[in-house]
Order: structure tokens, then C-alpha cells, then sequence
């Protein structure tokens, strides 16, 4: 992986969170590398899988290191999205050993919580597997890493929700609320923004009766239980799409699926994804001899 290679498939935005990554952990520099590793060194390494899960962000691990230095080698063994198991190469590196060294924590953070976030999407993915529902994510998401969340669900399977606040109008209890009423809200919303999508939170059953008739492309159902789901998907008779939020989790989400919901959307996808733990361990050093 190199410069070019780098800018032709991850956008600046993420680019930009690599760098800003890279920053907060070298600073002024890596002292302790760089009073110990010889500027001559080089070394060869593996990444490896510590458990078995989804691997998602190999390209931004090996963004993290030709960032830092062009020279840096870096080749995945496996694609995006594939299921690993317990000690498998997914990657092999090489280069200057000072770089290594001191971009290895942050190549390692990025591909671990990437790979969290993937591993957790595709146990949702497989829960509701021949229902005709899709895992959503939401803006739940680390502040300055939101693209790098959402690309990570996708390679879990996944799909995303809104990326922010810009791009799909989703009208909640509170600007209901502020509106008056929900109809209000919604002929406020149409004024101001009349190509985006429109979807409104609903709290009961009324709730999405009064939505159906505002003609929206989207209702989230909102913490609703499985049976006024089921009810709701019955009133909606395909005019609408419907979203399931709230409350759920692996253990109830295909129930969930099964009531014929369009969308699940579920922010544990990356707030509450665990980690996926890697190795990076060093094969090969050498010290350049002086002439």
C-alpha cells in the first residue's frame, strides 16, 4: 500500500482522522523509539487476529503507516469483511522500524475498533437472516471517527442510517414539541428542505396513524413492543417504510424482524462494540551495517 494507492480508496475525511490520530499519539516524537531504534533499522512484521471475528480496516491501518512514511510495505492477507479465526496472519508489513514502531498503536486502534464494530454487525446481520429487515446503524458513533464507524458496519454487513444531520430530515418528540403538533413540524420540515427524505419518531400507534396520513417515506417506531410493531406494520400496509429503534439487542432482534419492519437501527453497533484484539508481531530486524 502506498501514497497513491491510499488516496484512490479512503476519502479526506478519513484521511484526516488517520492524521489527527497519528498527532495526538506522537507528539513532539516518539522518544523512546526514537533514542533506541537505530534511523537505519529495518523491520518485517505480522498483524494478527487474537479471536475469531470480522475484519474490517486493514486499509486504514495501512494508511496509518504510509502516512508516515511512503516507504512502509503493507499487504493484507484477507479481505474486508472476511470472518478469521485465532492466530491468522491478516496482514503482513515491512520497512523502516522506527515508523513501525511508532505507528503501530494507532494502526492497531483503528483496526481493532473497526473490527469490533464489524464483528458485532454481522452477529445482528446473521440474527435476522431471511427476514426482509436491514441493520442500521445511527449517529451513535466517536466524535471525529463517524466515517470510520459507519464504513466499518458496512463491512459488517450492515447499513447506514443518516451520516448527519444534513442529509435526511428525522423529526423527533422534541421538534414536535417546539412545532406545536407533528403535522406542523413535518409542513415546516417540507418548506425548508423539500428533496430530502422525511422520517418522524412515533411513539404509539396514533403516532404512526398521524404520520400515514402526513404521507411520510419513513416511520421510526420508537421503543415499541413486538406486538404494536406487528400492528403498526399492519396499519403502514406498505406506504411507508418502517424503522424498529430502541431496546434492542441480539436476543430479541430477530423477534423484532419477524413482525415486518423495513429497518433496524441499533446504536450499540458502534457505542458498544468490543474491541477486536490484534497482535503485531515483528518477524524480522535489521540493522543496516556502516560503511
Amino acid at each position: 500500500m502506498n501514497i497513491e494507492d491510499i488516496g484512490r480508496t479512503l476519502p479526506e475525511a478519513i484521511l484526516s482522522a488517520i492524521r489527527r490520530g497519528l498527532e495526538e499519539d506522537i507528539g513532539a516524537g516518539d522518544v523512546t523509539t526514537d533514542s533506541i531504534v537505530p534511523a537505519e533499522a529495518t523491520m518485517s512484521g505480522q498483524i494478527i487476529a487474537k479471536q475469531t471475528g470480522v475484519i474490517a480496516g486493514l486499509d486504514v491501518a495501512g494508511a496509518t503507516f504510509s502516512l508516515l512514511d511512503a516507504c512502509i510495505k503493507f499487504t493484507p492477507r484477507v479481505a474486508e469483511g472476511t470472518q478469521v479465526e485465532n492466530r491468522q496472519v491478516v496482514a503482513e508489513l515491512s520497512g523502516p522500524a522506527r515508523t513501525l514502531l511508532t505507528a503501530e498503536r494507532t494502526a492497531l486502534n483503528f483496526l481493532g475498533r473497526m473490527s469490533g464494530i464489524a464483528t458485532l454487525t454481522r452477529q445482528y446481520v446473521q440474527a435476522v437472516a431471511g427476514t426482509k429487515a436491514i441493520i442500521l446503524d445511527t449517529r451513535k458513533t466517536a466524535p471525529g471517527l463517524r466515517l470510520i464507524d459507519k464504513l466499518a458496519v458496512r463491512r459488517g454487513g450492515g447499513q447506514n442510517h443518516r451520516t448527519g444531520l444534513y442529509d435526511i430530515i428525522l423529526i423527533k418528540d422534541n421538534h414536535i414539541d417546539f412545532a406545536g403538533s407533528l403535522a406542523e413540524a413535518v409542513t415546516r420540515a417540507r418548506g425548508a428542505a423539500t428533496r430530502l427524505e422525511v422520517e418522524v419518531e412515533a411513539r404509539t400507534l396514533a403516532d404512526v396513524k398521524s404520520a400515514l396520513e402526513l404521507s411520510v417515506e419513513r416511520i421510526l417506531l420508537d421503543n415499541m413492543s413486538s406486538e404494536m410493531m406487528t400492528e403498526a406494520v399492519r396499519m403502514n400496509a406498505g406506504q411507508a417504510k418502517l424503522e424498529a429503534s430502541g431496546n434492542i439487542l441480539l436476543e430479541n432482534v430477530r423477534a423484532i424482524a419477524e413482525t415486518g419492519v423495513d429497518y433496524i437501527s441499533i446504536g450499540a453497533l458502534t457505542h458498544s462494540a468490543k474491541v477486536f484484539d490484534f497482535s503485531l508481531d515483528f518477524i524480522q530486524e535489521v540493522c543496516c551495517a556502516k560503511v
